[in-house]
């Protein structure tokens, strides 16, 4: 009896279509955040202007060493999209965190983090990025 083998799964340019999917979403993240700080910075400048910067500005960091295919994109979304999700939680429960932060966007960024951390945190991910198994 022949054997078949599945197929190989979606790619662009040699690269999974989930981290091409992750990248291309991290860097439209990335955009809009470092343009809402800059407006914001520059019309009143707040802590949460400097933190939504700095967010997008990691967040396109990791997101090109991620599409490199370097264990530093994998190790630093894992560690933004914690923080994100520890951050909007205590805005959302009223306890003291970011100022500024507002409480609408939270449930779309702790959803959108906690998807992520599932994605990254597969097997065939993490052997990508020459992360300790399970």
């Amino acid at each position: 009896m022949a054997q078949t083998h599945a197929p190989p799964p979606p790619s662009f340019r040699g690269r999974n279509f989930g981290i091409t999917v992750l990248v291309v979403t991290q860097y439209i993240i990335s955009v809009i955040h470092v343009s809402l700080g800059l407006v914001l910075f520059f019309s009143s400048p707040d802590i949460y202007s400097v933190y939504t910067i700095i967010f997008g500005v990691l967040a396109a960091a990791f997101a090109y060493c991620l599409w490199n295919g370097k264990k530093w994109g994998w190790i630093g979304t894992v560690a933004v999209s914690v923080f994100v999700i520890i951050v909007d939680s205590l805005t959302l429960l009223n306890l003291p965190s970011i100022p500024g932060i507002p409480k609408f966007a939270g449930f779309g960024e702790i959803s959108y983090s906690v998807l992520l951390l599932f994605y990254l945190s597969q097997d065939r991910v993490r052997t990508k990025y020459k992360i300790l198994q399970k």
